[in-house]
């Protein structure tokens, strides 16, 4: 197949295009996932998570500085997105990380702004 142009220059045959857009599969979760992530302070909640890794939603509000509803709300996204589980002991909830792959993510995406801010 012929090459095309993109502004001016020579982009992939479009075999290769077509043949890695077949290979993309559907990131609508994905997309999700990151985006539970993209609020500040779910993200803080998740780093908080990374550090001790089982806090109850009383704590969550003082380490975000906030409400226990506002804090529960939080907690209650990052759940729903299967970013963290909830416990219930007694009268309280505590809240974790659903699994590694988040923790790692959390751990991963702040080291890469720290590389990204000595630069």
């Amino acid at each position: 197949m012929a090459k095309h142009t993109c502004g001016g220059s020579t982009s992939l045959e479009e075999t290769n295009v077509l043949h890695i857009r077949e290979q993309i599969p559907n990131l609508v979760g994905v997309a999700k996932f990151l985006k539970a992530l993209s609020d500040e302070t779910r993200l803080k909640i998740a780093y908080a998570l990374t550090i001790e890794q089982e806090l109850c939603v009383c704590d969550v509000a003082e380490i975000i500085g906030s409400s226990v509803a506002t804090a529960s709300h939080h907690l209650r996204y990052l759940r729903d997105h299967h970013l963290a589980k909830a416990e219930r002991k007694g009268k309280q909830m505590f809240y974790s990380l659903a699994d590694d792959h988040v923790y790692q993510i959390v751990k991963i995406a702040y080291e890469h702004s720290m590389e990204e801010e000595a630069k």
